[in-house]
């Protein structure tokens, strides 16, 4: 009975980490543009951050740590949820989101890798394989997308930066699946996280001298809102407890299916085409 209460609270935690996150494509994009990108990602997890310590100072949480759960903490934060959005939403200003999507599937991928390095897991011949097959369904599903994708400089350093975001994300994952081991609950490590985050990437902004500008139309505005509060402290809270639940290999399965939400929303809000190759990748 309680395997099966368990299995049904797992894909709970999967149907909520790729449906908000299969959103949160969309709401990126309404993110780019007159707002500096750094500005954007500070905004938005200043807001998690702070309803974060909200929800903790009023239901009594225990929010004291040793430093080097403080250290891992601030790593996590660092990793998952700064310099990995940093990159991402750079990328996403030269590369079509499909590609980017497609680049950001690898995490699977890397969490196998790193988890087997970093925190000893037995690596599973048969999860590789249903990575592998996985991301080549990816790579047909975008395939129209990524047949017309230009080998420019500009092009490749993008690629490249989509790839250092998703390993910083991946990185991320490893240090949250550590912290649960050590005894640091979800929410508590997010809360720390979520405030390191946002206070690198605050002072990151003030050394370069980004312009904190703030765009006050529905659009901006909603999506800020939607990205701090459900893509951020509910699907970061729901996919990190599944890592810790089922391994960080098998909870980054979702970063395959969350693109096809991501696409199903298009196709209604976008007009995005299905093709041939996006079915049979299905």
């Amino acid at each position: 009975m309680m395997t099966s209460f368990g299995s049904v609270q797992n894909l709970l935690l999967y149907a909520i980490t790729i449906l908000t996150w299969g959103s949160s494509w969309l709401a990126i994009k309404f993110q780019l543009g007159y707002v500096d990108p750094m500005a954007s990602i500070t905004y938005r997890f200043l807001l998690a951050a702070g309803a974060s310590w909200l929800y903790c100072l009023y239901s009594g949480r225990l929010m004291r740590f040793g430093i080097l759960d403080h250290g891992f903490m601030l790593l996590q934060g660092a990793s998952l949820f700064c310099f990995n959005y940093l990159l991402i939403y750079i990328c996403e200003l030269t590369l079509i989101s499909g590609l980017v999507a497609l680049i950001f599937s690898t995490i699977v991928v890397m969490n196998m890798m790193n988890g087997s390095f970093f925190l000893k897991n037995r690596f599973e011949f048969h999860m590789g394989l249903g990575a592998c097959i996985g991301l080549m369904g990816m790579v047909l599903v975008f395939w129209p997308e990524i047949s017309d994708f230009e080998t420019g400089s500009e092009n490749l350093i993008a690629v490249a930066l989509a790839l250092l975001g998703t390993f910083s994300a991946s990185v991320g994952n490893i240090v949250s699946a550590r912290n649960q081991r050590h005894g640091i609950p979800v929410i508590e490590s997010n809360t720390y996280g979520m405030t390191y985050g946002a206070l690198i990437m605050l002072t990151l902004s003030l050394i370069t001298g980004q312009e904190f500008s703030f765009e006050m139309t529905a659009s901006y505005v909603g999506s800020l809102l939607f990205l701090a509060f459900f893509a951020t402290i509910i699907a970061f809270l729901s996919y990190l407890t599944l890592l810790g639940r089922v391994g960080v290999d098998r909870g980054a399965y979702a970063s395959l299916i969350f693109p096809l939400v991501a696409l199903g929303i298009s196709t209604v809000v976008e007009g995005y085409q299905w093709s041939t190759y996006a079915g049979i990748g299905i």
